[in-house]
């Protein structure tokens, strides 16, 4: 095997994880030598309700598994590990964990079911399917009585704890929190066995009105609710850290639900804005408490909602989301059977909530952003129930975008002409926390221009401009593609010509002088990469942000004046060409997956298309035909350098999509819907799961379930996408939308890109470092768009825009960073622009007419191209497909009929 093979071997074998899967496997080896306490030996005890197969461990009453009696042989719950899992401190479904303090004391007891099992004992209680004392799995000193049960409830299952204080003083619970311990254990399995056996859950942290919906991951099948029952609002979302399963690629960790989370609020959460006010309870004298969480299922994913009207619960839709710009008028519809009695904004004035007409059976608001940040709406029912509801505040779309480009450009702009390593000029990463740009970091693609966390600032730069023309900064990546990108990240001749290194930067300490490389980093691990390793062209997720540079300038050179001067649009789109085939040649191992930024080579096709260089797009579709085919073959197409992975799905999609294989593509966005949820909380709303990249792209480096990484935008392109061919399904522009907002989520007040948000109660704060921040910017720039939309239930709604309604017509004055696009829902009206802007757009109820309105044309911006269905005709020449319509001084409308 020669040097490069080996160097790619050995990339393979460490990125890929199947060193660190070997490193799990040690530490589940050390989980399974622990002594088993839960007592298996005891047997099992089967139990039903109308919904569910309930299996118990007799010794200590937790769950051993639980299965929809609709598919009796799917496990929510990790039962295939638990004879492995059968120690102390390993949680199971059924534990409870609390601290608590009596009446003058200052500090907090820790108490956990979990911490030293002993068999507890069975009893008799009336109306449970199981009950007992779990004296005996606790401090003996402990001044409360505990008693767990099972009940039914109208089919659903019942998990409760009675609470009862043994003294004559006050007892202070300042946490209470129920593990919730569904199978998302990866670990071991293949993608065809993961999605077959395993879930994924997630939060919705809305005190009275919160719930954790529990999904497979295939997308199919009942989803499992976890409800609040008795005294258990969903105040906090705790990581269960001292579980020793490992956590790692292949297993984000669990997760408690709490009610009560001051006693950590005060202590390992000291300083941090939580989700909800933090809260303890107190038991008096002789008292009884019950705390309890409903388990119910709904038919599918897309039927949560109505599961929670059926249940009682609060249901809360808002649009655009819960990430709203403060230019946008957004509406909250609250749907309940109690009143609404009071609304409460945190920070005071940070939102306003104003009451119009009910609408059906919704309370409808207009939300609007006051003041940047994070916002927490409190709604208090007659009923006594409080719902709470987190936004997050940002700019104009158009504001937060400029100012994006203006911090790249300010602070990340590396123009060393000395640099050793050739990386000037270009847009660097950067350290928020530090102010500083990052020119060393022992995970060496950070600092070497490549891969996602090393290209995202330059990457994100590249699709600003595609929003946002700047001439000076157009200017500067001309400079850095034709100096840096060509013929230095990327080879200009040889073997590997359009090949893409895994990094400019590298460590080769005899190569430079002393000093050279920053003494206080650790570079004797695997990610510090040699010169021969960081030449490796053979990453194939290197090669996308790439051809999306060259495409970007492409664009802009060929439909905007005088903007791109160094090379012609031509070449720009020969270079894009040419690198997407390097890709399945020269990392071909790779290239047979689905790519994050994928559908940036669909782009490039259909350019190449419209440019009638025949030659070069139908060598370019065979291509990318020989990738689709190869995932057609498979039932989860979704591999990647990772054992299970939320970023291919997009190219799967739309390459399934395009080359007409249905099956692929509706398997594809069922996976996606399974980790992508809609709910009333910004930072899960549209928020496809990651949980491993603050290891590689982070400045806070843990396994953490990460908020609006880069999976946020990208996937929220193959969901919009979708929802056009589908525009009745609402949901699936909820999620598409989260996903598209939640991407410029974590772009701070100043402009600063995050690589994404911490999850964690301990942080609840954007990471440090700018890292793979620039392919989630992509899904926004390149899926950005307005959608005016009419809902049966909701009424005209506008997503990307205002509305104005009148009797026979309804108008949307568009929001969106570019205005270059705009979905027209009743009449499934697709309109986009590869120049000029819409302000506004006007849909007739009773012609069917829609009406554009054009900005004025810009010294860069003389002629609008606009591309419509051709059932949609305009008295205007058709240049590459688009109409080529010559802007004035002032608005132009443009009238469109069937």
């Amino acid at each position: 095997m020669n040097t490069y093979k080996k160097a790619l071997r050995v990339f393979t074998l460490l990125f890929i994880g199947i060193t660190a899967g070997a490193q799990a496997q040690e530490y589940w080896d050390k989980v399974k030598e622990r002594e088993a306490t839960l007592g298996l030996e005891s047997g099992f005890e089967t139990l039903e309700t109308d919904q569910f197969i309930l299996k118990l461990v007799k010794a200590s009453q937790t769950v051993a598994s639980l299965a929809p009696k609709s598919d009796p042989e799917f496990d929510f719950t990790p039962g295939d590990r638990l004879e492995i899992r059968a120690g102390n401190g390993l949680y199971h479904l059924g534990d409870i964990n609390f601290r608590y303090r009596l009446d003058g004391s200052e500090d907090w007891n820790t108490v956990s079911t979990a911490t030293a099992r002993k068999p507890v004992e069975a009893i008799a209680k009336e109306g449970a399917l199981a009950a007992a004392n779990l004296a005996n799995t606790l401090p003996e000193e402990l001044p409360l009585g505990i008693t767990r049960y099972y009940t039914e409830a109208d089919g659903d299952l019942i998990l409760a704890f009675d609470f009862q204080n043994k003294t004559d003083q006050p007892v202070e619970l300042g946490a209470l929190g129920i593990p919730m311990i569904f199978n998302n254990i990866l670990e071991g399995n293949s993608l065809e066995e993961a999605h077959a056996k395993n879930v994924f859950f997630d939060p919705y942290i809305g005190l009275d009105a919160g719930y954790l919906e529990v999904k497979r991951l295939d997308g199919k099948g009942k989803t499992l609710l976890v409800l609040p029952e008795n005294n258990m609002p969903f105040e906090a979302y705790r990581p269960l850290l001292d579980d020793p399963s490992p956590r790692s690629i292949v297993f984000e960790g669990f997760h408690e639900w709490m009610a009560n989370s001051k006693a950590y609020a005060s202590d390992e959460w000291e300083g941090v804005k939580q989700w909800n006010t933090p809260t303890s309870g107190f038991l008096k004298p002789g008292e009884l408490k019950t705390f309890s969480v409903r388990l119910t299922l709904a038919p599918e994913i897309k039927k949560v909602q109505q599961q929670l009207t059926e249940k009682d619960m609060p249901v809360a839709v808002g649009v655009p989301g819960y990430v709203l710009p403060q230019d946008v008028q957004g509406k909250l519809f609250l749907k309940y059977n109690s009143d609404v009695s009071s609304i409460k904004v945190t920070p005071e004035g940070a939102l306003s909530v104003e009451k119009e007409a009910d609408r059906n059976a919704y309370d409808v608001y207009t939300v609007t952003g006051n003041q940047w940040g994070r916002a927490r709406v409190e709604i208090k029912y007659t009923n006594g129930k409080t719902q709470s509801i987190n936004y997050k505040v940002i700019k104009p779309e158009s504001e937060l975008v400029a100012d994006f480009g203006n911090f790249l450009f300010d602070n990340q702009w590396f123009d060393d002409d000395e640099d050793l390593f050739n990386r000037a000029p270009s847009l660097i990463s950067y350290d928020y926390q530090n102010k500083r740009q990052v020119t060393q970091d022992g995970r060496v693609w950070i600092a070497g221009l490549s891969d996602e966390g090393g290209a995202g600032s330059w990457l994100g730069g590249m699709m600003k401009q595609y929003l946002q023309p700047d001439q000076e900064q157009v200017s500067k990546l001309e400079d850095f593609v034709n100096q840096t990108v060509w013929g230095v990240l990327q080879n200009a001749e040889g073997e590997h010509k359009y090949g893409v290194r895994k990094s400019v930067l590298y460590y080769e300490p005899e190569e430079f002088p002393a000093g050279t490389y920053n003494d206080t980093i650790n570079w004797n691990t695997w990610a510090a990469w040699n010169k021969e390793g960081a030449a490796d062209p053979g990453r194939s997720y290197n090669y996308p942000h790439v051809v999306a540079a060259y495409w970007t300038l492409y664009r802009l050179s060929r439909y905007y004046d005088n903007l791109v001067t160094q090379k012609d649009w031509k070449w720009y789109l020969e270079q894009a060409y040419q690198t997407t085939l390097a890709m399945t040649t020269q990392a071909p191992y790779y290239a047979q997956f689905g790519q994050m930024e994928g559908s940036i080579f669909l782009h490039v096709l259909k350019d190449l298309k419209r440019e009638q260089l025949t030659e070069e797009a139908t060598k370019l579709e065979a291509e990318m035909k020989k990738r689709a085919d190869h995932w057609e073959s498979l039932a989860y197409p979704f591999g990647s350098e990772m054992p299970w992975d939320s970023t291919g799905q997009e190219e799967v999609y739309m390459w399934s999509d395009y080359f007409g294989y249905d099956a692929k593509a509706a398997v594809t966005l069922s996976a996606i819907l399974a980790y992508m949820p809609t709910m009333p909380h910004w930072a899960y709303n549209g928020n496809a799961r990651r949980y491993w990249d603050f290891l590689y792209g982070g400045k806070l480096s843990r396994v953490e379930r990460q908020i609006h990484h880069y999976g946020s935008g990208l996937n929220a392109i193959p969901v919009l996408d979708n929802y056009r061919e589908n525009p009745e399904d609402l949901h699936l522009l909820k999620v598409g939308y989260g996903g598209l907002l939640g991407a410029v989520s974590n772009i701070t007040e100043d402009g600063f890109g995050a690589a994404a948000f911490h999850s964690w109660p301990s942080t609840l704060e954007i990471d440090y470092l700018s890292g793979d921040y620039g392919s989630n910017f992509y899904g926004y720039a390149i899926n950005s768009s307005a959608y005016l939309v009419e809902d049966a239930e909701l009424g005209y709604l506008a997503f990307g825009g205002n509305l104005t309604e009148e009797k026979n017509s309804v108008t949307m004055q568009l929001t969106t960073a570019a205005k270059n696009a705009v979905f027209v829902q009743p009449l499934a009206l697709w309109i986009t622009l590869d120049a000029g802007a819409v302000q506004q757009v006007s849909f007739d109820k009773k012609t069917k007419e829609v009406q554009l309105r054009l900005a004025p044309k810009t010294e860069i911006t003389p002629f609008a191209y606009v591309n419509l269905p051709e059932e949609y005709a305009l008295d205007y020449e058709k240049v590459r497909g688009a109409y080529k319509i010559p802007l004035q001084a002032k608005p132009i409308t443009l009238t469109l009929k069937h």
